[in-house]
């Protein structure tokens, strides 16, 4: 039988309870998100500032407690941002470990500490990845909008061009250009309603919901969630928390819009 290595448990890790060794490394790299979830770095920071403000509204906070854990994820922030944020290997399990950190060893971890007080990982990953998930679902929409724009134009443009349509790559019958054009405009306009149904739903802040059974402080979750350009709140704390069906719709609305650029560009 190999000989199973003892390894040195991190003061900052996040799991290991009772237990006084540390995890394998080769666990430790499997548990790791950071090098992906790294991208929701700005999403993670916003959504730390807006609950600080919101514990300094509550009395959880001093105001120069907020004001220090302002500045100081706005520092972190600019990290990210210039590309000089030093991610370290075992220590910064994902983007919120890493993020929290960094701001420790900005502004001092006796305040820094502070700003986990009353939430829970749970609220802040799944408010990171609506959040992230929501601006870049945005993109989109607004890469449809200018194709769609762009295809009405020329299609308007464009009406008394004449085309042989073709059916199993036989030529059959007389159509208009413009015609060809709006078959593959309205597909995209059906994307972009659907685009916009998800959105919706996406769009809906969990942040005040706890692990599971909310907050103890009675923080403003509305002023959170105006802050942050969350639509409204989701009002069941477990399942706000518990719940990933928006990420589920969001794949099914790409699946279904995926072979239509597929079939334009073999057309």
């Amino acid at each position: 039988m190999a000989e199973q290595q003892s390894h040195e448990k991190k003061a900052n890790m996040l799991w290991g309870g009772r237990f006084t060794g540390g995890l394998d490394p080769l666990m430790v790299a499997y548990n790791e998100s950071i090098y992906f979830d790294k991208n929701m770095y700005r999403q993670d920071i916003l959504g730390s500032i807006a609950f600080a403000r919101a514990n300094c509204k509550a009395g959880v906070i001093s105001q120069d407690e907020f004001s220090r854990i302002e500045a100081g994820l706005r520092e972190v922030e600019k990290e990210w941002e210039a590309g000089t944020f030093k991610i370290v290997p075992g220590a910064d399990e994902d983007i919120h470990t890493a993020n929290e950190r960094r701001l420790g060893e900005i502004i001092g971890k006796d305040v820094a500490g502070k700003l986990h007080t009353g939430r829970s990982r749970n609220e802040q990953v799944v408010t990171d990845m609506r959040m992230w998930l929501r601006d870049e679902l945005r993109k989109i929409e607004q890469h449809l909008v200018s194709f769609l724009t762009v295809t009405a134009a020329r299609a308007e443009r464009e009406l008394d061009l004449v085309m042989p349509g073709y059916t199993h790559l036989q030529r059959a019958q007389p159509i208009r250009w413009s015609h060809w054009m709006l078959s593959y405009g309205l597909v995209f306009a059906s994307d972009l309603e659907r685009l916009r149904e998800v959105i919706k739903r996406v769009n809906r802040s969990p942040l005040g919901c706890g692990a599971l059974a909310g907050n103890p402080f009675g923080i403003d979750r509305d002023m959170m969630a105006k802050e942050l350009g969350f639509d409204g709140l989701l009002w069941n704390s477990m399942g706000a928390v518990a719940d990933r069906d928006f990420v589920a719709e969001t794949l099914h609305s790409a699946s279904c819009a995926w072979p239509t650029p597929t079939r334009r560009a073999a057309a």
